[in-house]
């Protein structure tokens, strides 16, 4: 056993001395020692229970013979970050996590893991501090919060309601009292919030890789069955550390195909693009962006969930789960794959089926042929842009309109405000990629206060940095090359035409090769606007969002 570094041999006889003083006993220095990885924040919604979920693996562990020991990781709420100077810590937090992650565990010589995260980018950080450890793990999260229901009316509601109930005061479909009512409904209780925004689709993702026992996805956090999984977490760490499974047998190209197949199913957030390339990264696997959109072609939409419908994650629970839509994919799944339960994907949904159809549709039926997600490419993204089909208008597939270029998010948060952006405009965020803003924030407010006025349908958005995973309408992030690294969003200018084609894969801005290098030739170099502190380090060493934005040493 790796532990055996730590408490085993007469030189080892400080180090047990110091485990006694945790309350360890000498009976359990024969044990395993298993590290129950917790990211629980009293400031975080989607992380206040997993005290309760983390007692209940380190139940399961000792169940079966193991020793727990808890320790926690970092945690940033997007949603309370979102649209101020905190948001730039958001992505970079991943980073953070994954290192902090590989530093206790290989300080005090764990033999397996169980990891609980919950929210954006915990859960990514998280896979990829257990990839690059390649230790046996199992990733049990705190779950999805319950959707709010709005006074009488019984209308569900959620956070986005919450962002897009901004934009309609600003332009007078809603009071200040009725958004104080819907802001205080919105969010009922502990939980990753309710639609299938990134917190939610990267633990279905973590489900469909075999990284997550069945469930793992979609039982909300103050359902009984949450506890119930997470004590059977803590007795298959155990079962997983006696058959020598470890996360890269599990994390393979095959599993990363099979998480895209099933977000392009559920029309997931565009920041699983990020995470599963940095995941994939992180394993030493090459996944092209370009095989995104293969998938995404033969991959048909399935379930129509917040906020590109009305269904909330505990609909799609109730409804079958992840195994319910994988059992529906099977002919396009790679079904040989591997997964923590011992058992290949296969053997995991062979007696799974739809229970209610209206939330997840047979394949016969499904809202489109295709998939919730692309990318994008053209001379405005070499390196490709993403954008969530699934929640763009269908008159917005095809556009064509004039630039509106700012230089932040706060610039264009104000013009949207101030009632300056016109119907058919392409509003241009730019200098917000990782090295640019850095960071990349995801950029929530501008594209509610748009659905909140009613403009999603007549205005559409790109920029180099990321939106939210409860945006809705033409919104296309992730543009690479970024504007710092002196990408063509860099050359753009006001009036400028640009031509967005989703169902051809295109954005392309109407310019000449040679305008556009003439452009940026005139730009000179990238001014940093941090140059103290970890955003600093941050920008000096993350490469662009078409690798995941992983560090390049």
């Amino acid at each position: 056993m790796k532990s055996d570094m730590v408490k085993k041999g007469v030189e080892r006889a400080p180090h047990r001395s110091l485990l006694y003083a945790t309350g360890c006993t000498r009976e359990e220095m024969s044990k395993p020692f298993i590290g129950i990885i917790n990211s629980f924040s009293e400031i975080v919604p989607g992380h206040i229970n997993l005290r309760d979920i983390a007692e209940a693996v380190k139940a399961g562990v000792r169940e079966s013979g193991g020793v727990p020991f808890e320790v926690d990781t970092i945690a940033i709420c997007d949603g309370i970050a979102m649209n101020h100077a905190g948001m730039k810590y958001s992505l970079p937090s991943r980073e953070l996590i994954a290192d902090s992650v590989e530093a206790v565990v290989e300080a005090h010589a764990f033999d397996a893991l169980v990891f609980v995260p919950n929210c954006d980018k915990i859960i990514p950080g998280m896979l990829m501090a257990a990839v690059r450890l390649n230790l046996p793990a199992v990733f049990v999260s705190g779950g999805p919060m319950m959707a709010g229901s709005l006074g009488g009316s019984g209308k569900k509601i959620d956070l986005s309601s919450v962002f897009e109930g901004v934009g309609a005061v600003t332009s007078g479909k809603m009071t200040e009292p009725e958004l104080l009512e819907l802001e205080e409904l919105a969010c009922p209780g502990c939980g990753s919030c309710s639609g299938m925004f990134t917190a939610n689709t990267m633990n279905c993702m973590t489900e469909a890789m075999g990284m997550g026992l069945p469930g793992n996805g979609t039982i909300p956090a103050v359902d009984a069955r949450r506890r119930g999984l997470a004590r059977k977490a803590g007795r298959q760490v155990m079962q997983i550390l006696a058959d020598e499974i470890r996360p890269r047998d599990i994390v393979t190209k095959d599993a990363i195909y099979n998480a895209f197949t099933v977000d392009m199913a559920l029309g997931g957030s565009t920041n699983s693009v990020l995470h599963l390339k940095a995941i994939a990264h992180e394993a030493g696997i090459d996944f092209p962006l370009t095989m995104i959109n293969e998938i995404s072609e033969r991959t048909p939409y399935l379930s129509k969930l917040r906020p590109a419908g009305e269904n909330h994650i505990e609909d799609l629970d109730l409804a079958g789960g992840i195994p319910a839509v994988m059992a529906e994919l099977k002919g396009l799944l790679k079904l040989e794959s591997v997964t923590v339960t011992g058992k290949t994907v296969a053997d995991n949904i062979a007696h799974r089926r739809i229970l209610n159809n209206e939330v997840i549709r047979p394949v016969a039926g499904a809202h489109s042929a295709t998939g919730g997600l692309v990318m994008l490419f053209g001379n405005l993204a070499p390196e490709g842009a993403v954008v969530k089909r699934a929640a763009v208008a269908p008159e917005m597939m095809v556009h064509e309109g004039p630039a509106r270029v700012f230089e932040s998010e706060e610039d264009a948060t104000q013009a949207i405000m101030s009632g300056s952006i016109k119907k058919g405009d392409v509003l241009v965020i730019r200098y917000e990629g990782p090295k640019g803003g850095p960071g990349m924030r995801e950029m929530l407010t501008p594209t509610s206060l748009l659905a909140g006025i009613g403009m999603d349908k007549e205005v559409a958005l790109l920029t180099d940095g990321r939106f939210s995973g409860a945006t809705r309408g033409a919104a296309m992030g992730h543009v690479s090359p970024e504007a710092a690294s002196r990408g063509p969003i860099a050359a753009l200018k006001d009036g400028d035409i640009i031509v967005i084609d989703i169902p051809d894969y295109r954005l392309e801005v109407k310019l000449s090769e040679q305008e556009i290098r003439n452009r940026l030739d005139q730009l000179g170099g990238f001014e940093p606007k941090v140059k103290t502190g970890y955003l600093k380090r941050y920008a000096d060493q993350v490469c662009s969002a078409s690798t995941g934005a992983v560090f390049s040493i």
